[in-house]
């Protein structure tokens, strides 16, 4: 006989439970003040729970060592990040276990893609929004300047090596940007001439001194019309087309296979553009210039009592040289602006649709702002040296 309660036959148990899974906790570290130790499961079914331990988390948390997390999800790291963003926490002060760190990677990742908040309104939020706007377009000047100096390089480079040339691209680009665009500044320069003759009569005419209006025609566009109008123009015209031109090349990874076969992007398609739109703007400004002078006297003939005669006459003796070469000189610092604005602009397209519009946008404002700075820079500077 077996003895059934004795030695011989263990005790019955009930059934095997699993110990209850540990909270998630936040300690703080004796050794290191400002750093929190974290611990415990910070996974979904306890997010009651990791919510109320990071509120009442010590309000001078500099750090966070979260290596002694038994189990870590998403929701975990989520609140782990927006936790840091709200303490002003770097996130490279975050410690987590190896076995964490692809989850937390990854989840910082996409961290970014939430909603953006509503946009507050106030004298506060106008001046934060007007300084990230000072610092985003101080980026962009240096990001211009960069941009000009590798230009500059690479075309010190072609000098050396003519090969790198493209006299095909260039030729193509200076119809684009030239030939096609006569027709638009002669027609705006001309009526604009038009306008600063009918405007200046209206005054001068009060005096009895209607006839100096030859003189305020020539003179404005000579010095500033001519050349600013052909400007303006072409940073609406051109720099947009080679935002649109290159921002598309872009997002069809164009430019990236030109790099992987080892061509230089600059070289095919950022030097062509620059010399095209460098020979095609002052030509363009002397097209400006005549059209414009055309306008006055057409105004000067037809709306003054002015004949045509006496109108050329006068100007002729009253016209400088000097306002001329004022206007012109100005053509080649124009049009460098505006062909590295809009080929910048292309070049920093991100791949998308809404990328490439963005950049087009800006590239017209950017070129049109930047011409009329430099322009009045230019105008206060011959003003004072006297030319």
């Amino acid at each position: 006989m077996h003895r059934r309660h004795g030695s011989l036959y263990p005790a019955r148990r009930g059934p095997m439970t699993a110990p209850p899974a540990p909270s998630p906790r936040i300690h703080t570290d004796d050794r290191e003040s400002g750093r929190l130790r974290l611990s415990g499961q910070w996974t979904l079914e306890h997010a009651r729970r990791i919510g109320k331990q990071l509120e009442s988390a010590p309000a001078d948390a500099t750090a966070i060592d979260a290596s002694g997390v038994d189990r870590l999800d998403s929701l975990g790291v989520l609140q782990l990040l927006r936790f840091a963003q709200r303490r002003r926490i770097a996130f490279e002060d975050v410690t987590f276990r190896d076995d964490h760190r692809a989850l937390v990677a990854a989840i910082d990742d996409v961290s970014d893609e939430r909603p953006k908040p509503r946009r507050e309104y106030g004298v506060y939020a106008a001046l934060g929004r007007l300084g990230y706007a000072v610092t985003d377009n101080w980026r962009e000047f240096l990001a211009l300047l960069g941009f000009l100096g590798e230009v500059l390089s690479k075309l010190l480079r072609m000098v050396k090596e003519p090969s790198r040339f493209r006299p095909t691209a260039t030729v193509f680009h200076m119809e684009q940007v030239g030939l096609d665009a006569v027709p638009l500044v002669a027609l705006l320069c001309f009526l604009v001439g038009a306008v600063v003759a009918f405007l200046g009569a209206n005054v001068l005419r009060d005096f009895g001194a209607t006839i100096f209006v030859v003189e305020l025609v020539s003179i404005a566009f000579l010095r500033e019309f001519g050349v600013l109008l052909t400007a303006i123009i072409l940073a609406g015209r051109t720099a947009s087309a080679f935002t649109a031109q290159i921002g598309a090349m872009v997002s069809r990874e164009e430019v990236d296979a030109m790099r992987t076969l080892g061509l230089d992007p600059v070289d095919l398609l950022v030097i062509p553009r620059v010399l095209a739109l460098l020979l095609m703007l002052p030509l363009l400004t002397f097209v400006a210039m005549v059209f414009g002078l055309l306008g006055g006297l057409t105004v000067g003939a037809y709306g003054l009592d002015i004949p045509p005669q006496q109108y050329i006459a006068r100007m002729h003796d009253t016209m400088e040289l000097r306002h001329f070469w004022v206007g012109l000189a100005k053509a080649p610092f124009f049009a460098l602006v505006i062909a590295l604005i809009g080929c910048l602009e292309g070049l920093q397209v991100e791949g998308t649709a809404q990328s490439v519009g963005e950049r087009t946008t800006s590239s017209v404002v950017q070129a049109i702002s930047l011409v009329i700075i430099l322009d009045a820079f230019a105008a206060i500077w011959f003003m004072e040296v006297g030319i």
